[in-house]
């Protein structure tokens, strides 16, 4: 039986044509429009060249293009590959390589960035989705709309599909460049999109014919509203495809608390994902701020990707009483663990936490590990045996897939999250590796030594802070260290703090005393602050 996620989506669409499927501002598609769309796409593609097991970049805001595009690959055995459209030229230079990309859907505001990265990695085929940017195309790009509306609507015949192919999902890396997640599609299908059910309480389909006819009545209407360049935001948007849901999008992944709120009323979403405090502090805001936002048909708030402090949460819980709080637990590595309560979350039968040996933390014996999971896992990091050795490991004939993020396991046998094994700062869903700042930094004419941390920031849950020691009589502001920054890193990574310490701790070899770093950074910002 395939589980292949184009043959899962055609059967809900032969199943329910006319049912309303995204919305995306003007933009309404029914499961047929978009069906269509996305074969007229998949042959635009085929005829530039693209055929199974070629990858391609989806360098895109949130709109109907996105889900278009990873549908049109899906059908012709092609691998969408999601691109961070806040990537500066280098980084867009190793994706692209790493990923080995065939064609490109670019929205035109990114074209700048992407141009000069172009002309060293040719392309089969770049299509250009206008978006109001008064930018230029990028060079030999084909208009979107026009090479549509050009092609067929029949879906492509492509023999082979299966459960095996291969779907890839980008991540931040250890080293600081993004890392591929291989999954196969059965995989993905039901450790992350749902598998058909729901509610997403693991009572998964037999395949595309069960579930076109598990369609409820009316499905649940979602508003997806991190960028769909996250997993969280199109695993949501996948689900609802797959259950006869309606996915909302903000146009071009604009997030304005009141326009969020006015669609949310306009739409009567039921369900909402948001990424940690940096979406849900703004809408809180916005929502104490007036009295007439009507949030009458929103009961779901789902925060992914960062964590949702308990502020927060009792705020949404005094201002939406009554509402459900998901606050889930998962990775591009592992897919969708849980929802947390707290710092904690419930062992399955398929998760657990693994000592370095492989054994697993017993309950109550104060003892750490990495939380892992079994069963639906990835095949591989792309294009990397090392890191996947490490991460995806075998134990007595059973693999897991280690998720990074270290925990205890209470006496009660509830799972307490300690943070990640590595020093990764996450601020506002976004991942940002110190190693990737610090090179560059280090770069710096006055930078004598430095490290990278993250301190609170209320927010967006964590931000970007520089522990720099100065070349003797050198003197730096922050302003001028992020315009040095800028050319080699994405906005997002720039360190909003700037601590200068007589001298960076380090130990005897070498290795940086993150722990040091961090409480000094800490101390700094909250004085200034206070």
């Amino acid at each position: 039986m395939s589980f292949q996620l184009a043959d899962l989506f055609e059967a809900v669409a032969l199943a329910d044509p006319d049912r309303e499927v995204l919305v995306v501002g003007d933009r309404r598609l029914t499961y047929r429009a978009l069906d269509e769309r996305a074969n007229r796409l998949a042959h635009v593609l085929r005829d530039g060249g693209v055929g199974p097991g070629d990858t391609v970049g989806l360098q895109l805001a949130n709109g109907s293009e996105y889900v278009e595009g990873m549908l049109a690959a899906f059908k012709l055995r092609a691998i969408p590959v999601n691109i961070n459209y806040r990537y500066v030229e280098r980084e867009l230079r190793y994706l692209y390589d790493d990923a080995g990309l065939s064609a490109l859907v670019i929205h035109r505001s990114f074209a700048p960035r992407a141009t000069p990265v172009l002309a060293q990695h040719p392309m089969k085929l770049v299509l250009d989705v206008e978006d109001g940017s008064a930018e230029d195309p990028a060079p030999g790009a084909i208009p979107y709309e026009s090479a549509l509306s050009g092609a067929s609507s029949e879906r492509p015949e492509v023999e082979g599909r299966s459960s095996d192919d291969h779907y890839l999902i980008y991540t931040g890396g250890t080293t600081g460049m993004p890392k591929g997640v291989v999954w196969r599609h059965e995989d993905i299908f039901k450790s992350a999109m749902g598998g058909g059910d729901v509610v997403q309480g693991g009572d998964f389909v037999s395949g595309p014919e069960e579930l076109a006819q598990r369609l409820p009545e009316s499905g649940i209407t979602a508003l997806a509203a991190p960028p769909l360049m996250h997993a969280a935001a199109h695993w949501l948007a996948f689900h609802q495809l797959f259950t006869g849901g309606k996915v909302v999008m903000m146009p071009l992944g604009r997030f304005e608390p009141q326009e969020v709120w006015s669609t949310i009323a306009k739409e009567a979403v039921f369900n909402i994902v948001l990424v940690g405090d940096a979406m849900v502090k703004p809408l809180l805001d916005a929502l104490a701020a007036d009295g007439t936002v009507n949030a009458d048909s929103l009961w779901v708030l789902a925060s992914s990707g960062a964590p949702l402090s308990q502020h927060n949460k009792d705020r949404l819980v005094e201002l939406l009483p009554g509402r459900m709080l998901i606050d889930s637990l998962g990775s591009s590595e592992t897919g969708v663990l849980g929802a947390k309560g707290g710092a904690t979350f419930q062992l399955s039968d398929q998760t657990a936490v693994l000592k370095p040996d492989g054994t697993p933390v017993l309950p109550g014996s104060g003892e750490t590990g990495k939380v892992a999971r079994r069963g639906h896992v990835p095949l591989r990091y792309h294009n990397d045996p090392e890191k996947s050795a490490a991460t995806f490991i075998e134990v007595g004939g059973v693999r897991w897939a280690l998720t990074g993020d270290e925990a205890m396991v209470e006496g009660d046998g509830s799972v307490r999250m300690l943070g990640r094994g590595s020093q990764c700062i996450n601020t506002g869903g976004e991942k940002v590796y110190p190693e990737e700042v610090e090179e560059p930094l280090k770069a710096h004419d006055a930078v004598e030594d430095a490290l990278v941390v993250g301190v609170p920031d209320e927010r967006w849950g964590e931000r970007v802070a520089a522990v720099v020691q100065l070349v003797p009589g050198a003197s730096l502001e922050l302003p001028a260290l992020q315009a040095h920054l800028r050319e080699h890193v994405a906005a997002y990574k720039l360190p909003r703090d700037l601590v200068l310490v007589d001298k960076v701790v380090r130990s005897p070899a070498g290795k940086a005393d993150y722990r040091w770093a961090k409480a000094t950074a800490a101390q700094a910002t909250e004085t200034a602050g206070s």
